[in-house]
């Protein structure tokens, strides 16, 4: 045997264990982003959307800070897996497991946003019934939802969990914000985050648009240790 070279044995037991990697690691479409923080991963393989960047904790303090791009009416759904009941709640609510989020989107369409819609689902084929736990901190507290860019906000939690942003205006190219939680009493390890935009609505007296990038992402507090 040359020395520094593995004989066959070892050269075909490495090819072996390549391949079972490569059938276990998860498939991603051409393109599409994922980003791993605190134990959850972050994707847009599922599309409508290109998620740019996701950095924070979770934490009220230091939320899940999620930049991404939308170009079109939707829907865009964001992909998050890999909750478990080990993570905890960091939002400080009731439920089992539960973070913090904030959304930050640009408008790469080419009309102004008046309303966007969130919904929490499961799966793609069904909305989520209130049996599954998984809302929008559903019971909580002193529950807030919030965003600088829309003036009315509904949150609805029957027949199905969703978040209505209402009477905005996000022209091209500037950023829309959002603020709310995310909770699970019984994580399935998936959870959906359906946008959905509506059809421009009557016009509006537009307030001075967010530039981009958003001033959020300079200003957000450090990591919590």
């Amino acid at each position: 045997m040359t020395k520094g070279r593995p004989d066959d044995g070892a050269m075909r037991g490495l090819i072996g264990l390549s391949l079972v990697f490569l059938i276990l690691a998860p498939i991603l479409p051409a393109g599409a982003a994922s980003f791993t923080v605190e134990g959850l991963t972050f994707s847009d393989e599922l599309g409508g959307f290109r998620l740019i960047a996701v950095t924070g904790t979770g934490r009220l303090e230091d939320p899940f800070v999620v930049v991404e791009e939308i170009g079109s009416q939707g829907p865009a759904i964001l992909q998050i897996t890999g909750l478990r009941s080990t993570f905890g709640n960091r939002c400080a609510t009731q439920h089992l497991t539960g973070f913090a989020m904030t959304k930050i989107v640009r408008n790469l369409s080419n009309q102004a946003w008046h309303d966007f819609r969130m919904e929490l689902r499961e799966t793609e084929e069904r909305s989520s019934p209130y049996g599954d736990g998984l809302s929008f901190g559903q019971g909580a507290a002193g529950r807030t939802v919030t965003s600088s860019n829309f003036g009315q906000i509904r949150a609805i939690d029957e027949p199905y969990d969703g978040l209505t942003f209402e009477d905005g205006f996000v022209p091209p190219g500037a950023s829309a914000d959002f603020h709310f939680l995310i909770t699970d009493e019984t994580p399935s390890m998936r959870i959906l985050l359906v946008q959905d935009l509506s059809p421009p609505s009557a016009s509006l007296q537009p307030p001075r648009p967010t530039p981009w990038p958003h001033p959020m992402l300079a200003q957000r507090p450090a990591p919590v240790p």
